[in-house]
């Protein structure tokens, strides 16, 4: 092998060698960072099969029950029930829960999975009803638009 083809072939293999480990980084970050979702069911019962392992950080969704919010009188410690149609999982937060949190509404927490049934968060986002319109928007709809349908509209709009 003559000297030219050695060094193209030690270019060639150096890029390879760096594009693998490129790769190789980039998949590992991002399976550092990747959170999975799960609902209160799919955690206990598992999610395809599996269940998560205690230390696993996820994200989960589902309604605080009514009457399981439970406040620390000398910190911002909160713990809340959440389910969906089964069974239930214990959120615990250390922090100031937004504006729209209240009892029987969606949350989506973010954490730490501490036991098959509790799950310590560092984020919660509560999430708004998907019908909610402002008040002005509405009042607004309900002048410009009379009960009669559109076309009924335009006969009338035509005829005058």
């Amino acid at each position: 092998m003559n000297p030219r083809r050695k060094k193209r072939l030690g270019i060639v293999l150096a890029i390879l060698i760096g594009l693998g480990a490129t790769i190789g980084l980039i998949l590992y970050a991002l399976n550092q960072n990747m959170d999975l979702f799960y609902t209160p069911t799919e955690l206990v019962n598992g999610k395809s099969g599996k269940k998560p392992e205690v230390g696993q950080r996820l994200r989960i969704g589902g309604m605080v029950q009514k009457g399981s919010v439970k406040r620390d009188s000398d910190s911002l410690k909160v713990s809340f029930l959440l389910r969906d149609t089964g069974p239930t999982v214990t959120i615990l937060y250390d922090g100031i829960l937004p504006d729209l949190f209240r009892e029987g509404q969606g949350i989506v927490a973010q954490g730490v999975l501490k036991d098959a049934t509790t799950v310590e968060a560092f984020e919660v986002l509560a999430k708004h009803d998907e019908e909610y319109m402002p008040p002005e928007i509405a009042e607004a709809m309900q002048k410009n638009h009379s009960p009669m349908n559109y076309s009924e509209q335009q006969i009338q709009g035509s005829a005058q």
